[in-house]
């Protein structure tokens, strides 16, 4: 792992600020529901959370713009929200936080994703989601398409955030890698299983090892079977570096060369692993805008993941937390 110095952070912490990102990806609202248990259900073998705070929070590829603004970017969210009350909530949500809502589309027939998560006693009791799958609607898809031809020039990376909510499609998919790299600009993929073969050409490919377990139907549970899978997905996809998240054994990241280096997790105490791969995609997109190399990036990218895990529920990762974690553990 590079040994970074606290000025270099610092200094390129600072050259993070006013870059904009565009974030495609599904936006969601996460609820959480936090309480006690002290007594099991009579009705059924279940606990009995009572509940004494409830809040709202920006989820899915909304965490990632906003791990993008807390970094000191200028995210630029393009998504589909539904005509609904979580919709609006999400909406307010963003202009608290000062989003551009330019690539935020209003749909009609699809309602807003929801997850909605229990927590009791700092654990994770039960998680409800409210969505819908399937992709997006041809009237949509334009819709999305051309506020994609519209924003990508002015951008300085584009991250494609795909949970497989029915947004992020082949044709779309195709249209974001190839306009953004014509026009040069960094394209950084966090997938998930249903296109994962479709994000060709571009600059960092960043499954985690169950995804990419999943997709290539072998076992990756040692680091020689890492390395394997990892030149795999370089054949299949062509892309120019490849980040592969392992949980609790870290990363590991394949430069243009397929050169390997595993770098291990810096989380000191691991309370929620939710919202980690948010952190990292934001983290490495706005170091690589920065001019950092990729090993340089990855490490800075282990830290925040590290820092983010140490919460409970979805956070984002700010400069003052990141120094904070590598510099005064």
């Amino acid at each position: 792992m590079v040994k970074l110095q606290k000025s270099r952070v610092q200094s390129l912490l600072n050259s993070f600020r006013g870059k904009k990102i565009l974030v495609l990806g599904d936006l969601m609202l996460d609820r959480y529901l936090m309480g006690q248990v002290h007594r099991l259900s009579p009705e059924a073998p279940v606990p009995i959370v009572e509940i004494d705070a409830e809040y709202s929070r920006l989820g899915g590829a909304a965490n990632v713009g906003n791990n993008v603004m807390a970094l000191g970017g200028i995210p630029v969210p393009v998504g589909i929200v539904g005509n609904d009350n979580s919709g609006q909530e999400l909406m307010d949500l963003m202009a608290k936080e000062n989003f551009l809502k330019d690539g935020i589309v209003v749909a009609e027939n699809r309602p807003t994703t929801v997850k909605t998560r229990v927590i009791a006693n700092n654990q994770h009791v039960v998680r409800t989601d409210r969505e819908i799958k399937k992709d997006l609607e041809p009237e949509l898809s334009e819709q999305v398409l051309s506020l994609l031809a519209k924003l990508i020039p002015a951008m300085d990376a584009v991250i494609i955030e795909d949970y497989n909510k029915g947004l992020v499609t082949k044709e779309i998919i195709e249209f974001t890698v190839t306009s953004a790299r014509d026009q040069g600009k960094i394209v950084t993929v966090d997938p998930k299983f249903d296109h994962f073969f479709d994000y060709r050409n571009v600059t960092v490919f960043k499954p985690n090892r169950r995804e990419a377990a999943e997709a290539l139907g072998m076992k990756i549970e040692n680091k020689e079977q890492v390395v394997r899978a990892a030149h795999t997905l370089f054949d299949r996809l062509g892309c120019q570096c490849l980040m592969m998240t392992l949980g609790e054994d870290g990363m590991a990241i394949f430069n243009r060369e397929r050169e390997v280096k595993f770098i291990p997790t810096r989380a000191r105490k691991v309370h929620d692993v939710s919202g980690a791969g948010d952190t990292v995609i934001s983290t490495i997109t706005l170091s690589l805008v920065a001019g950092m190399e990729l090993e340089e990036a990855a490490t800075l990218a282990n830290f925040a993941a590290g820092v983010v895990c140490g919460e409970v529920g979805i956070v984002h990762i700010t400069p003052e937390a990141l120094v904070e974690g590598m510099f005064n553990r």
